[in-house]
């Protein structure tokens, strides 16, 4: 091997050094932890109490980007990558998000002004 890629991989070894196994697993029991409460959500609380289900669709999604987060930022290395890749990966899924968020709430429009028959 070269001199230049001995560097880089010794470079990028150590950059993932902090990935250790003691790391991975404590993700895994946030993750493993986020989803036990999705599912005490899901299986008990909306069955049993009906006046917090105005409150479960946004528990859900603040949840679900809770487990992306961690998901993206340590088992995909976003976390140990160079801001300007991060910010490249997450501004265009924010655009995308809120193309969806306006054309989600274009398509209520229309949905609205074909039940008034216009």
């Amino acid at each position: 091997m070269s001199q230049q890629s001995t560097e880089v991989h010794v470079e990028h070894s150590e950059e993932h050094e902090s990935m250790t196994r003691k790391k991975i697993w404590n993700v895994f029991f946030i993750l493993l932890g986020i989803t036990c409460v999705e599912f005490f959500i899901a299986l008990y609380v909306v069955p049993h109490y009906p006046k917090f289900h105005p409150f479960v669709n946004p528990i859900y999604i603040v949840l679900t980007l809770f487990k992306a987060f961690f998901i993206v930022a340590y088992f995909m290395h976003l976390k140990f990558e160079t801001m300007s890749l991060i910010f490249a990966i997450i501004v265009p899924i924010l655009f995308i998000i809120g193309l969806i968020l306006v054309l989600t709430n274009e398509s209520h429009h229309w949905i609205d002004l074909r039940s008034l028959g216009l």
